[in-house]
């Protein structure tokens, strides 16, 4: 009899990390889908051109496809790390574009910028403990 021998997937300690970068990059890139198939109605919605919507939700679609693949690595820390600060950064930019009043959205177009800084904010703080428990 002969035993194969593997190393499993994931660790205890990695194991909220892993479900965390799977879980935003599951969620960003079903809402970069659907952002891309409604983006001339989001537009009107948003007061964003249909250009933009277009670009944004094919950038939440390429994002959640490189995050899933990362998160299959056997070493997450950097990833984790790395992803954790990308979510922090972009949730600053989401508040700058609201306060500088960067771009021309309407009421529902401000409601959902901030919906995505609060989206992106949750999520650093969720892989931020997950990279946390990697220490130990």
């Amino acid at each position: 009899m002969t035993a194969v021998s593997t190393r499993p997937l994931s660790t205890s300690a990695d194991a909220l990390l892993r479900f965390a970068l799977r879980a935003d990059a599951t969620l960003t890139g079903f809402a970069g889908l659907l952002v891309a198939a409604f983006a001339n109605p989001l537009a009107t919605l948003t007061g964003l051109s249909p250009t933009t919507e277009y670009f944004l939700g094919a950038a939440f679609v390429v994002y959640g496809l490189v995050v899933f693949w990362l998160a299959a690595l056997p070493s997450l820390r950097s990833v984790g790390i790395a992803i954790c600060i990308a979510n922090v950064l972009s949730t600053i930019v989401t508040l700058l574009i609201v306060l500088a009043d960067a771009a021309p959205l309407t009421e529902a177009g401000l409601a959902a910028t901030l919906a995505t800084g609060v989206y992106t904010a949750f999520f650093a703080c969720l892989q931020y403990v997950g990279v946390r428990r990697l220490r130990g």
